[in-house]
Parts: structure tokens; C-alpha cells; sequence
């Protein structure tokens, strides 16, 4: 066992209440505040030695313990050949290689040599003295560690002398601990994901696993159990055909790779970069390759070898190929579609079909197009359009007949505007009549019909009769007019218009000859 070994008083429990009260191994585990597994392994070794409940009087401590514990004799070392040790580490992390293959292949070549059990002594002897990230055994290809180094370095912007903080992203293979580190300017999910795509590449293939922390950024509800991805990092693994396995909070082991992989880099790379000064962070991420060639043919300590030689004999014949199109990067956003069928994104609306008003759709914004999907299934696919406020509308989502989600009319708009008052409705009649389709004016109508809750009816009427007088036919210009009380000042009288504007004589007002 490799844990500390129980005291003989909680040992006796155990079987106490496994035998005599006849609870299962979970109850017991649970009573003793230890794990099911532990449990099972003393009841085991309690089986072995023959050793029932109740006790046979007269056992004490010791002779249990010499029961349960017998002392395995010391292997005679010198007239036995001596396995390779360095090899076997090697061999470890090879797909589909176990101690038990490679206790068979020694048995080959020495049939005289140690026993299995004798032979893995030996083995994790000789592995305690390597250091930790050279210890943990990972097979080959199978899982990548990623995440943030904690310290990021300064970039200088050559215009203005503002310091920003570059981040430092970390990548390490498994088996190899073959390294890649790339600079961002943060920690979004953008640059997240970035980060990934440069790592594959500098890899030339993918791992089956990516292991990160929980970031903010890739999972969106941190949990030790079942994390949720956010839907853009899970998307982009699924086109890489990745699975992706977030650490446990709490637990640091589950990312030690990549713990000692951020150590790694901060000894060797950013603090080798501790007095240079960086003005882009293109020039940082150059000479972060430069380090990177230096730190993966740097030789190990403990092996005669170094991370590439081990990426390059281990793991890179073992990652799966590149996808043959490349990932493009799509935004994730949830929402309902409104009673104009069309939903928002970055400011700009896309119609979806008439049928699924007010029911939650998906949008996946890449840099061209607009995914709308339902279920997971793809409902449309609109061009990505920029122009704030502007509407993209198929022809196809208009609906064809009055159905009885659809009772939302210009009329009906209109005619809850009038119990406002006439300036409400008549604003919002033109804003209805300004739109190449009157249901891309049924959003801001609304809105403007809403502010009578916040502002009361008169200020609302005032503000829409300002609106109309200076034609400025949109909800934004309503508010902006209540937010700076212009509704409360009164707009001047008709026969006031054309008159000439006498100024006042002051040394300020240089007038219109000055500039002659």
C-alpha cells in the first residue's frame, strides 16, 4: 500500500462492523472516515491471511499486524541481473505498454531474474529519486495540460508608453512534457481558444485529451464533477475531435503537468526575459520560440535525454492528424426570439422563421456568417453583417397569415400608443412606416411605449412630440431627449421660425468680420 498504514484500533473496526454488524463497505468507509477502496483492501488482506471475526482471544496488536503485514523478504541483489530501469521509464508511457509486458520481455532474456512483484519494487524505488514532472506516467499522446502562467510580461506601446501586461499561455504533452508557451493580450475566450489552435499546430497533430484549468474563459460553471464547457471551447473541440476533461477544483494533481510545465517557463523564459523590453507582441512570441527551442533540447537532469527527443521517439507518431479545414473562431449567445422574429447580435438583428417566436435559439457569430440553431440543429444560416442597428431578414421567416402568436399588428401598436396620447402614437406610426418591413419597427415602438412606466405619460408625450418636431424617429432619440429633459422645455412657437436672432454686444462675440 502506498498510503499511510491504519492504526490497528481502526483496523479492528473495520472488521468489526464488516463481519459482526454486517454493514456493506460504503457504511463502513463512511463510519471510519476512510475510502471504500481502503476498505476493500484491508478486508482483502484480512481474507488472505484467514482471519475472521471475532478475533481469536488472546490476538493482540502486534501479532494482527504481523497477520496483515507479513514482512517480504529482502531480494538478494547481487547474483540477480539488474533490469533496466531507464529503458522501462521509456516504454512506460508507449500505448498499450504495462510493468507486466516488460517483466515478461526481462523474464525472456533472464529466467533467473527478480519476480514481477519484486521487479516493480525496484522499478518505483528507482523512480521516487527522478523528479516530479518526470515521475508521473502518462501515455503517450493521450492527454495535453493546458493554462495561464500566472505572471504575465510587459508590453510597451511605442506611441503612448502605456504598459499593458502580455499573457502567457502554457501547453505540456504528457508523456514527453514537450513545452509550447505563446503570448496574448488576455485571458478572453477568443485568446483562449487562439492559444489552443497555435499549440496543435506547433504539436502537428492532437492529443485525445485536453486537460485544463477551470478557467473562466473555457468552462462556464466550475464544478469537481461535471463542469460545463462553454459552448464555443466545446465546439471548437469537436472540430479537433478532442475530448476536454477541466482539472477538479481543488485538486492540484489533476493539472501537475502543466503546474510544473508554468514553473518551468517562468524559471527558464520569463525570468530570462526579466530586463528585456517589448514593444508588440509579436516581438514577444519571437523570442518565446527562440527560449522554447532551448528549453525542449535542454537535457533532464535524471534521463539521458531531453523533452524533444521523447515528443519526437514517444508521442508525435501517436497524435492524430491536424483537421484538413481549419477551426474558425464563432461566439456563442442564447436568446429568445422577439415578437419581430428576429433576435440581436453585436447590435445588428437576423430574422429567424415566424414559427419559433419567443422560443430560446443559439447564435454562432464567425467572422463571415450567423449559425442560428434549435436543439442543435441548424435553422438558418444568415452573412454576417456589421452596421449597428441594421436589420438581415429572409424573406422565408416573414409570416403569411395572421396566427395567433402573431396578433402583434401595426394597429394594435398604434392603438396602445394613442391611450398615451397622439404625439406617442404618431411617432410611433412613423417609426412603423420607416422600416422596409413594419415588424422591424415593432422593437423600438415597444420600447418607446415602455418608457411611459419609467418617465409617466406626460414627460413621454412631451419627449415624443420634441421627437417628431426634429424628426428623429428612433427609441434611442426618446431617451436621450427624457434622460436631458428637453421634453420639459417647450419647443418653439411656429411664428417664431425665420426670425432673425439678434446677439448680444460683448467683447467675446467677435463676429463675422473677425474671420474676414
Amino acid at each position: 500500500m502506498t498510503q499511510e498504514r491504519l492504526s490497528m484500533r481502526k483496523i479492528r473496526e473495520v472488521l468489526r462492523l464488516f463481519y459482526d454488524l454486517k454493514l456493506s463497505k460504503r457504511k463502513v468507509a463512511r463510519s471510519c472516515s476512510i475510502a471504500p477502496s481502503t476498505v476493500r483492501e484491508y478486508l482483502h488482506k484480512a481474507e488472505q491471511a484467514g482471519i475472521a471475526w471475532p478475533l481469536p482471544e488472546g490476538m493482540d496488536d502486534e501479532a494482527l499486524e504481523a497477520k496483515l503485514f507479513p514482512e517480504e523478504p529482502t531480494p538478494v541483489l547481487a547474483n540477480q541481473p539488474q533490469p533496466d530501469l531507464e529503458w522501462i521509464h521509456r516504454e512506460l508511457p508507449k500505448k498499450g505498454v504495462t510493468r507486466q509486458l516488460l517483466w515478461l520481455e526481462y523474464k525472456d532474456k533472464h529466467p533467473d531474474g527478480y519476480a514481477y512483484s519484486q521487479f516493480c519494487e525496484l522499478y518505483r524505488g528507482w523512480a521516487k529519486r527522478l523528479d516530479v514532472t518526470l515521475r508521473q506516467e502518462h501515455k503517450a499522446g493521450e492527454k495535453l495540460f493546458v493554462d495561464f502562467a500566472g505572471k504575465g510580461i510587459d508590453i510597451i506601446n511605442p506611441a503612448t508608453g502605456e504598459v499593458a501586461k502580455a499573457e502567457i499561455f502554457v501547453a505540456v504533452l504528457g508523456a514527453s512534457n514537450y513545452t509550447f508557451a505563446f503570448a496574448v493580450p488576455d485571458q478572453t475566450l477568443r485568446s483562449w481558444i487562439e492559444c489552443h489552435e497555435r499549440a496543435f499546430a506547433f504539436y502537428g497533430g492532437v492529443p485525445e485529451i485536453v486537460v485544463p484549468d477551470n478557467l473562466a474563459s473555457g468552462v462556464s460553471k466550475a464544478c469537481r464533477y461535471e463542469p460545463d464547457l462553454n459552448p464555443s471551447y466545446l465546439r471548437m473541440g469537436t472540430h479537433y475531435q478532442v475530448a476536454i476533461m477541466p482539472a477538479r477544483a481543488g485538486k492540484p494533481r489533476d493539472k501537475a503537468k502543466v503546474e510544473a510545465g508554468v514553473l518551468v517557463v517562468t524559471r527558464w523564459i520569463t525570468a530570462a526575459l526579466r530586463n528585456h523590453e517589448f514593444f508588440s507582441i509579436a516581438e514577444l512570441n519571437g523570442k518565446l520560440a527562440e527560449l522554447l527551442v532551448k528549453l525542449n533540447t535542454r537535457a533532464f537532469k535524471k534521463l539521458p535525454t531531453c523533452r524533444k527527443d521523447l515528443f519526437e521517439t514517444l508521442e508525435k507518431g501517436l497524435l492524430r492528424p491536424l483537421p484538413s479545414v481549419p477551426y474558425e473562431h464563432t461566439d456563442w449567445k442564447a436568446a429568445a426570439v422577439n415578437v419581430d422574429y428576429h433576435i440581436e447580435i453585436d447590435g445588428h438583428y437576423y430574422s429567424v422563421p415566424h414559427t419559433l417566436i419567443g422560443r430560446r435559439v443559439e447564435s454562432w457569430a464567425s467572422a463571415r456568417t450567423i449559425e442560428l440553431t434549435l436543439n442543435h440543429r441548424r435553422i438558418w444560416l444568415h452573412p454576417r453583417s456589421f452596421v449597428k442597428g441594421g436589420y438581415t431578414t429572409a424573406p422565408e421567416h416573414r409570416p403569411k397569415s395572421h396566427q395567433e402568436y402573431l396578433s402583434w399588428t401595426p394597429e394594435r401598436i398604434i392603438a396602445w400608443a394613442k391611450k398615451i396620447g397622439s404625439s406617442t402614437a404618431a411617432l410611433v406610426d412613423a417609426v412603423i412606416k420607416a422600416r422596409p418591413h413594419p415588424e422591424q419597427g415593432y422593437r423600438a415602438s415597444l420600447g418607446i411605449i415602455r418608457l411611459e412606466k419609467r418617465y409617466g405619460r406626460e414627460r413621454l408625450e412631451a419627449a415624443c412630440n420634441r421627437a417628431l418636431h426634429i424628426k428623429a424617429r428612433s427609441y434611442k432619440s426618446v431617451v436621450s431627449i427624457l434622460k436631458t429633459g428637453l421634453d420639459q422645455i417647450p419647443l418653439p412657437l411656429p411664428e417664431d421660425d425665420g426670425k432673425e436672432v439678434t446677439l448680444p454686444r460683448h467683447n467675446n462675440i467677435r463676429g463675422s468680420r473677425y474671420f474676414n
